[in-house]
C-alpha cells in the first residue's frame, strides 16, 4: 500500500471511530492528528465512557464498524476485561477509550499538546 493510500486509510478509520463513539454517546470525543508528532500512529482517537461496562461498549462498537464498514480489524487491544482504559490499535489509528477517571488521570491531550485537534462536532454529520 502506498503511502497516499495508508493516509486515507488511517483518515477513514479514524473517521468512522470519532463518529461511532459520538453517536453512541462517547463523551468529548476527540481526534489527535499526531503523525507528525510521532512514529507510533497517524491519529489518536480519544472518548470517555460513563463507566466501565460503557467504555467496553464504546470499543465494541468501533471494532464492529471498522469491521463492517472498511474489513478492518485490530492490531492488538488492551484493556479489554472491564479496564477503566480500552485501547484498540490498528497501527496507522489508535483508539483509547476511558472511563472520566482515567482520562483526567493519563492526560494525553496535554501530552500531545502540539498535534492538530480535531472535536467529533468538527465532523460534518451526513444525513
Amino acid at each position: 500500500m502506498n503511502e497516499n493510500m495508508q493516509k486515507e486509510q488511517a483518515k477513514a478509520i479514524a473517521d468512522i471511530a470519532n463518529a461511532t463513539l459520538d453517536n453512541k454517546k462517547g463523551m468529548d470525543v476527540t481526534t489527535l492528528a499526531v503523525g507528525d508528532q510521532t512514529i507510533l500512529a497517524d491519529y489518536f482517537v480519544l472518548a470517555t465512557g460513563t463507566s466501565n461496562t460503557h467504555v467496553r461498549a464504546l470499543a465494541d462498537e468501533v471494532e464492529f464498524q471498522l469491521k463492517e464498514q472498511l474489513g478492518v480489524a485490530p492490531n492488538h487491544i488492551e484493556g479489554a476485561s472491564g479496564n477503566a482504559w480500552t485501547l484498540l490499535d490498528y497501527g496507522c489509528v489508535v483508539i483509547h477509550i476511558f472511563t472520566s477517571q482515567a482520562r483526567d488521570f493519563y492526560k494525553l491531550e496535554r501530552l500531545w499538546n502540539g498535534a492538530e485537534v480535531i472535536k467529533s462536532e468538527d465532523y460534518e454529520v451526513e444525513e
